[in-house]
């Protein structure tokens, strides 16, 4: 029997794949640290609260780093190709991360997002040279995508099945090395606790990881908005848990329990009210005079909540959570009263916890 051989080798594409991932490499080498902020608690607690700024980098959110590790783990699977599009599943910053990275290497950019996505996040993607292709229904992102990608010979990115593998866990300069890094010469140095939000559940997996991989004590606490089904299934183990409508909260929570969120490697979740949320960032610019997205929010309420508790408890140390995008996407919503207003959501009673936690140190 002859020896059969197909050679597959073609080196004008080998060429182009070179260069494409020597593109998504510079921008992370061109690309500083994101800072590391501290929120102002009395100093007499001993308690010492970080916010890890995402929204510094090129695209303006924490899902930059995600959309570049997508990028380079589609290259080098040989997933994407010169001159065919690459199509993406997203309520919006991992969408304007990805039209970004499209651009840099030469490719076209889809993006099957809810019609109810913020305007300055469409923008954004068309800014950087995509496309939004709209879904009224935001469970059916999914199918849609897939659909367009057989429909125009492209490549379904799917961030929500790759997220937690894309992403080198044990170092290289991910968000986690990163934060202990920065950690390294604070009174704590070594975080009690770690909050974060979910959308894929790449994020939270990756700190998880390192944490476990390090050998370090911290805590992983992972806060899910309202209309999310993460809190649901982590709680009661199950993995087939849905919701029945999209979160308000843009950027996380999901209907469905998403490949990339990994419940096993989850130390505490908390479900957080919309108007908590709103209430948090609102607080925030109070403090540090920044605005933040409304994911910021929910993960600031979170470790809000537990520095009361170790205020409570008499116990020291340091918490430390993210800043996930900027403000400015979000002042038709998140800033704005008549937005509340037709939502049914009043945040008083949450900014008035807030204000009592940071004038005497009591939770109510």
């Amino acid at each position: 029997m002859a020896t059969l051989d197909v050679d597959r080798s073609d080196a004008e594409y080998r060429a182009w794949l070179n260069e494409a991932v020597r593109k998504v490499q510079a921008d992370a080498n061109r690309s500083a640290d994101t800072h590391l902020l501290r929120f102002p608690l009395p100093e007499q607690w001993g308690i010492d609260l970080y916010l890890k700024d995402e929204s510094t980098h090129p695209t303006g959110s924490l899902k930059h780093r995600l959309a570049r590790s997508l990028f380079l783990y589609g290259l080098c699977n040989g997933w994407i190709r010169p001159g065919r599009p690459v199509i993406e599943a997203s309520s919006g910053s991992t969408a304007v991360s990805e039209a970004y990275f499209a651009k840099l290497i030469g490719v076209p950019f889809i993006a099957v997002m809810p019609r109810t996505t913020s305007a300055e996040k469409c923008r954004l993607i068309e800014f950087h040279g995509g496309r939004c292709h709209f879904v009224d229904d935001s469970r059916m992102m999914y199918a849609e995508s897939a659909a367009l990608a057989v429909e125009t010979g492209g490549h379904y990115m799917d961030q929500f099945t790759y997220a937690e593998r894309a992403t080198d866990w044990r170092g290289n300069n991910n968000i986690a090395e990163s934060i202990y890094q920065q950690m390294r010469l604070e009174r704590y140095p070594e975080p009690a606790w770690i909050v974060a939000t979910a959308g894929t559940g790449g994020t939270s997996a990756t700190i998880a990881r390192y944490v476990h991989y390090m050998q370090y004590d911290t805590r992983l606490c992972v806060a899910d908005p309202e209309n999310s089904c993460f809190f649901d299934g982590w709680t009661r183990h199950d993995p087939d848990a849905t919701s029945d409508c999209g979160s308000r909260i843009e950027g996380i929570g999901r209907p469905r329990m998403e490949p990339s969120f990994v419940p096993g490697a989850i130390d505490r979740m908390m479900k957080v009210p919309d108007a908590a949320s709103v209430a948090a960032v609102r607080a925030l610019e109070q403090a540090i005079g920044r605005k933040a997205g409304g994911s910021t929010g929910t993960g600031l309420w979170s470790s809000l909540k537990i520095v009361a508790e170790m205020v409570a408890a008499g116990r020291t140390g340091s918490v430390v959570t993210l800043i996930c995008d900027p403000g400015d996407r979000y002042l038709d919503k998140y800033y704005s009263d008549t937005w509340l207003a037709e939502q049914g959501l009043d945040i008083t009673p949450y900014a008035t916890a807030i204000k009592s936690l940071l004038a005497d140190g009591t939770w109510s």
